[in-house]
């Protein structure tokens, strides 16, 4: 047993490897973090969010309003002709007094009058007013300002609903992108060993030391491998297409990567707390605008007071003088005692929609917790394929040593080098994919139970 005090290179050997691996796992998460950042500010979706929960504001604002006063400025202009009028029997009802008067007086100072149409409809006649309106008591604008508040909430809810999912899709997309380079550099490695391979047994045949299969087969590995390179470098792009995809970026865009080696944090796979997810939080925020419809609905009970001022102008041939000006001053009383039925179906409505709403909560808790189960169980499963991969690696690394040094000393032929080659690949490629499969994993843990710090 080896005692680490007295091995002191071999303690700061381990304890600087250990350093390395977390440096190097710091930078890929802080260049993926700045990834996350550009992409919540650059996604197209998460602008349309954002310009709606902008216009929920607005119309908040718009709901606080109508508890302020309201003025208005209207003004009419008539010009009348013929229709109805009202006759006034002047004459009939003066001339005798005035004929009496002048014989009296000896002197015509009373003239004869003309009995008098007057029009109803006002000729030549103008009224222009202001108008203040003020609700005194109105339980409508209460209900409608606190579900416009709720709104805001349901919308900054949406918001961050789609800024998770788009984290989740940028993180597997990240992922995904360094499974394909990694793939990549495996195969540019493999292919560089399998034309040495080319390379020396094109030699042994000059030589006459083999015959021509071994060569012919390690032509063949040869193009093999430059298809699976074609293939592998088509999977990057397609990774990266979307990548940049995600964030509103050019689709030929580079992304700067670093190695990633070793496992999440295992704490992922227990736990069952959902409370974070967006879902539940956008159920409760409908649970309490439902509330508040139902307040609406039998907001019929109180009775609506407001008050008016007019301040205005009226008379004929546009006159404005102390006698043309004016004040009205009105209070209003508005109560709906009886709806036949309209009111108390409108309430039953309500009441119906918040047992569904409860209903739909106790679902999706129940849909939202088991699928959290179901991604930590994948997740145990990823750890496991990946522990299993790197045992392989090393049992087909070991095994591609042993024959290597078997084929040079002339005790195995090159069909068995080129088996071990072709597993010990695979083994890596293998242990690529199943590295990969873990942090994918785990970011679907990460969303199933909300995580990851939006903020």
């Amino acid at each position: 047993m080896i005692k680490l005090y007295q091995k002191p290179k071999l303690l700061w050997s381990i304890l600087l490897t250990m350093v390395l691996i977390t440096a190097h796992q710091s930078r890929a998460q802080d260049r993926l973090d700045l990834y996350i950042k550009e992409g919540l500010e650059s996604n197209q979706s998460i602008k349309q969010q954002n310009f709606m929960l902008e216009k929920n504001v607005y119309a908040l604002s718009e709901a606080k309003s109508m508890f302020l006063p309201n003025i208005a400025f209207s003004t009419t202009y008539t010009k009348a002709d013929g229709g109805r009028t009202i006759d006034i029997p002047v004459g009939d009802m003066m001339n005798g007094v005035y004929s009496t008067l002048n014989q009296l007086t000896g002197s015509n100072s009373f003239p004869q009058l003309q009995n008098q149409q007057v029009l109803i409809n006002p000729d030549n006649f103008y009224d222009a007013k202001f108008r203040i309106t003020q609700p005194i008591l109105n339980a409508e604008l209460n209900y409608n300002k606190k579900i416009k508040t709720k709104q805001i909430g349901l919308q900054k809810a949406e918001v961050l609903l789609y800024k998770r999912e788009l984290v989740k899709e940028i993180k597997v997309a990240y992922y995904n992108y360094l499974k394909a380079t990694n793939a990549v550099k495996i195969y540019q490695s493999y292919l560089a060993l399998v034309r040495e391979g080319e390379r020396v047994n094109r030699k042994l045949l000059d030589n006459g030391k083999i015959n021509r299969t071994a060569l012919v087969r390690s032509q063949n590995e040869v193009s093999k491998i430059e298809a699976s390179i074609v293939t592998a470098i088509k999977t990057q792009e397609s990774a990266r297409y979307y990548f940049n995809f995600l964030l509103n970026r050019p689709q030929t865009e580079s992304i700067l990567i670093d190695e990633i080696t070793a496992l999440p944090d295992q704490t992922a796979l227990i736990g069952e707390d959902i409370g974070n997810r967006e879902e539940l939080s956008k159920l409760k925020i409908a649970k309490g605008i439902n509330e508040d419809l139902t307040g609406l609905a039998k907001s019929y009970l109180v009775p609506k007071v407001g008050a008016s001022l007019d301040l205005g102008s009226q008379a004929f041939d546009w006159k404005f003088n102390n006698k043309s000006r004016y004040y009205l001053l009105g209070v209003s009383l508005e109560w709906n005692l009886f709806g036949f039925g309209r009111n108390s179906s409108r309430i039953k409505q309500t009441l119906a929609e918040q047992q569904a709403i409860l209903s739909q909560t106790d679902y999706v808790q129940q849909q939202l917790l088991t699928e959290l189960k179901v991604r930590q169980a994948s997740m145990e499963s990823a750890v496991a394929e990946f522990r299993a991969a790197q045992s392989q690696l090393k049992t087909s690394q070991t095994y591609y040593n042993d024959i290597s040094k078997l084929y040079k000393e002339g005790m195995a032929i090159y069909i068995e080098v080129l088996d071990a080659q072709n597993q010990w690949v695979d083994a890596q490629l293998q242990a690529n994919i199943a590295l990969f499969d873990t942090w994918i994993a785990f970011t679907a843990i990460e969303r199933a139970n909300a995580s990851f710090n939006i903020q």
